[in-house]
């Protein structure tokens, strides 16, 4: 069901300078791993689209934002604090797990960025599913919450340091790796990230039917 209401701000958590958790109050609020909601300041009429990064068993709503200084309503949600309210509309999207797969499947999770937000429900929600989970950034210190996932199955692709599992973009992992072509494949980042991703699989035999993705910005 879809809502539109207010819900107050719990905690900020900054994870780098420009990079913060923003988690609020929950109340009867019900998604899906994957799906994103539409967040703005209740005295603002600026909206921005948002994963949910929370877990569905979670009993708080949570987002993951990284700041873009001259955008809209990233530098106005990091200056929020306890206890202020921002409205809430949601939830969207059909990027989400078929339940029913998940004891038997194997899966591949690739995100470029703040693009983890999703794949970081995924796992939480569901901590017995098996993923391999392939996170794309700059620098090491963008490896958000890496701790929350099971190291032999992240693989962290670092492109401006070597400091990473490996050292390259994300695109470049994928394009030497061994693929399972029996695994669903999700993909959440920027547009050319997700553009090379099908292209690679399609290269290597991977239907387009077993590839699921949100385009990020």
């Amino acid at each position: 069901m879809i809502t539109n209401h207010m819900y107050r701000i719990i905690d900020n958590r900054y994870l780098t300078d420009s990079t913060f958790l923003l988690r609020m109050e929950r109340k009867d609020f019900v998604f899906s791993a994957g799906q994103y909601i539409i967040v703005g300041r209740k005295d603002s009429l600026q909206h921005r689209e948002y994963s949910i990064y929370s877990g569905e068993q979670d009993d708080y709503l949570e987002i993951l934002i990284r700041e873009i200084p001259e955008g809209d309503i990233s530098p106005q949600l990091k200056t929020c604090s306890r206890g202020q309210y921002l409205e809430v509309r949601g939830p969207f999207g059909f990027m989400k797990l078929d339940k029913d797969k998940i004891p038997d499947q194997k899966f591949v999770l690739i995100a470029s960025g703040t693009g983890i937000a999703p794949f970081h429900s995924f796992v939480t929600s569901n901590p017995e599913m098996d993923y391999t989970l392939l996170h794309g950034v700059k620098y090491r210190s963008e490896a958000y919450d890496h701790s929350h996932y099971i190291p032999e199955r992240y693989v962290l692709c670092t492109s401006r340091e070597k400091n990473g599992e490996y050292q390259g973009y994300v695109t470049g992992y994928l394009d030497e790796m061994v693929i399972d072509p029996t695994a669903i494949y999700y993909v959440c980042g920027n547009s050319s990230m997700i553009y090379d991703v099908y292209n690679i699989l399609g290269k290597k035999g991977i239907s387009s039917k077993n590839i699921f993705s949100e385009v990020y910005f």
